[in-house]
């Protein structure tokens, strides 16, 4: 397929350019696979955001393109592009690396493709968009948790000078990773990482004080949106797992999703069931978790769904018991909450809580990973 190769769809003029085009202008082409409720969050983002990036800090962010499971478009098809993504009357077939292309352009340009997609086959393309020299952003868990091969060959491909941000990976708008990379980068030393990295778990941990039976707040979860489709995806505990194999991973460890003793919440019976029949028999999940709650109430602690990690790479995500003292006793319904103990923070651990899911707070995480990378980059002609 020939890509058309006429000039990028300039953004609208507002207020106050004219005040950026005394300094030099740095100029970022961007690409977002996959404007799902993440995506799209994201591209009201940008689009609000440009005025403001370009009159304060002299940067103009022009999207070229917007591509989906089974069609794309390009700014240079549709001039319309940055201002109706999502109602582009001209579109071609999805061609990845046809899309991947267009945004790295022929002119030298600095140029960056964000991943909402949450697809498998998406990240395996990562090392080789970094080794052409494009930067990567992305909300994305399966890069940062999935082969260890592949995590790899990212660190590998990014020596040539490209960029690979993952914030929005781990508890979505929360600066955690960051946190740990800083920590790491000014000489401390990890010594653990605990985690409820579940706003479903912990909403269902907070609400789970006996008056009304397990199943039933999974219900009333699942109908509120709390949990994904399959609510099993959220009690199985692997998609925390997957979070503590990235900061594993930030910290120089080689974990992989194996190594992590992983306890989850869904018995045998119900795991392998067809969704409807395992809606139909949620209730037995109640009696082992009102024997979970009476054991924390006999130890006067808190029933927490908890995510650890040890200097030596020991990893684990279960249901604990923690004491009423405990951070973690504490936090509100659907709060993410980190500790960082480390060399300096160990009588006192680090702390990050608030909002880890959502489009709005996850999208935001994405755009700090952008803005993170456009610092770095010099103004070209």
């Amino acid at each position: 397929m020939n890509i058309c190769a006429s000039p990028l769809a300039e953004l609208p003029p507002a207020s106050g350019f004219a005040a950026a085009g005394r300094r030099r202008q740095r100029v970022l082409a961007v690409g977002v696979i996959g404007p799902g409720r993440v995506g799209s969050a994201l591209l009201e983002q940008l689009r609000a955001a440009q005025p403001r990036l370009l009159r304060d800090s002299a940067l103009e962010l022009k999207l070229c393109g917007v591509v989906t499971s089974k069609r794309m478009w390009l700014d240079c098809d549709d001039a319309e592009l940055n201002s109706r993504h999502g109602g582009a009357q001209i579109w071609r077939p999805n061609d990845l690396d046809t899309f991947a292309g267009h945004v790295r352009g022929s002119d030298g340009r600095h140029a960056l493709l964000i991943d909402c997609s949450a697809n498998d086959e998406v990240a395996a393309r990562y090392p080789r968009w970094l080794a052409a020299g494009l930067h990567v952003v992305t909300p994305n868990k399966l890069a940062g948790s999935g082969p260890l091969s592949r995590w790899q060959a990212i660190r590998t491909a990014c020596a040539g000078g490209a960029r690979f941000r993952y914030e929005a990976t781990v508890c979505a708008g929360l600066p955690v990773v960051q946190t740990l990379r800083d920590l790491l980068d000014t000489g401390d030393d990890l010594l653990a990482v605990d985690g409820m990295f579940s706003g479903t778990l912990a909403w269902l941990c907070n609400r789970h004080d006996g008056r009304q039976p397990f199943s039933a707040l999974v219900r009333e979860a699942h109908a509120l949106g709390y949990t994904e489709p399959d609510p099993r995806d959220d009690l199985s505990g692997l998609d925390v797992a997957r979070k503590l194999v990235i900061l594993a991973r930030e910290a120089g460890q080689a974990l992989s999703l194996e190594d992590v003793d992983l306890q989850s919440l869904v018995p045998p019976a119900l795991a392998a069931l067809p969704l409807d029949d395992c809606m139909r028999r949620l209730d037995e999940l109640d009696a082992p978790m009102a024997a979970k709650l009476a054991e924390a109430r006999a130890e006067g602690g808190v029933l927490r769904h908890v995510a650890q990690l040890d200097r030596h790479g020991r990893a684990s995500v279960r249901l604990l018991v923690l004491p009423a003292s405990h951070a973690f006793a504490h936090t509100r319904l659907t709060d993410n909450i980190v500790q960082f103990s480390t060399r300096r923070y160990c009588d006192n651990p680090l702390i990050v809580q608030g909002p880890g899911a959502g489009p709005e707070v996850t999208a935001a995480g994405v755009f700090t990973d952008l803005l993170r990378i456009a610092e770095s980059l010099e103004a070209r002609a």
